[in-house]
């Protein structure tokens, strides 16, 4: 290998940036490439996000409909029916939920519902229980726990 056979190695060197206004040597020069006259021309220029021209835009076209309740809590839900999945006598946790892939995220909370039948005894934690969830829970030998 000699000195004018050595490269750089591929994705190494970027290509340089258009330079604009720099002359008409560089092919953008004078307007920059963006045209003459008018409101896209100029420094700053350009419409706001949403702006239709003057006409009325559609955010204020279509109307306001409904309340977001900003203090609304929302749990995880997990049937106790899922819960078949786990050995006897293990202590069920939001942590061990999120684990396995029986919920996602644990949002505010997780909330055990009593859907489905439950053959194994597990100490179950969680944020909140349907009252079916308790007594099946407590059914099957287990213990329901709120945090």
């Amino acid at each position: 290998m000699k000195l004018h056979e050595l490269q750089a190695v591929e994705g190494a060197r970027q290509g340089d940036r258009k330079r604009k206004g720099r002359g008409p040597g560089s092919g953008n020069g004078k307007t920059a490439g963006r045209g003459t006259k008018g409101q896209n021309s100029r420094t700053g220029g350009g419409v706001a996000i949403g702006f239709e021209g003057g006409q009325t835009p559609l955010w204020r076209r279509i109307p306001k409909r409904g309340f977001t309740n900003f203090t609304r809590i929302e749990y995880a839900i997990v049937n106790i029916g899922q819960l078949n999945q786990f050995d006897d006598g293990t202590e069920v946790t939001p942590t061990l939920l999120v684990e396995t892939g029986l919920v996602r995220k644990e949002l505010d909370g997780i909330k055990i519902l009593g859907v489905g039948t439950l053959e194994k005894k597990l100490n179950v934690k969680a944020n909140k229980f349907s009252k079916s969830a308790v007594v099946l829970i407590e059914q099957a030998g287990g213990k329901a726990e709120v945090i």
